[in-house]
């Protein structure tokens, strides 16, 4: 089977810059759910679970806050 690689021709946007929107977007809405799961562990009282989503949501706050700085400096804003 021949792969064809879409490079920006579809969505008028280069693949490293959709990947890097992309990879910002996926770590902001992963944030959002771990809310969701701090809140599931912590209603039944088990702050261990409680604690590891609470770092997977620092883990992915960081890897938006990082994705944004690129995206600032290779888009200017």
């Amino acid at each position: 089977m021949t792969h064809t690689a879409e490079t920006g021709e579809a969505t008028g946007t280069k693949d490293k810059d959709y990947n890097l929107v992309w990879y910002v977007e996926a770590c902001l809405s992963n944030a959002l759910r771990m809310e969701t799961y701090i809140q599931d562990a912590e209603r039944d009282k088990d702050t261990e679970v409680a604690e590891l989503f609470r770092k997977a949501q620092a883990d992915s706050r960081k890897g938006a806050e990082l994705g944004k700085q690129l995206l600032k400096t290779r888009f200017g804003s």
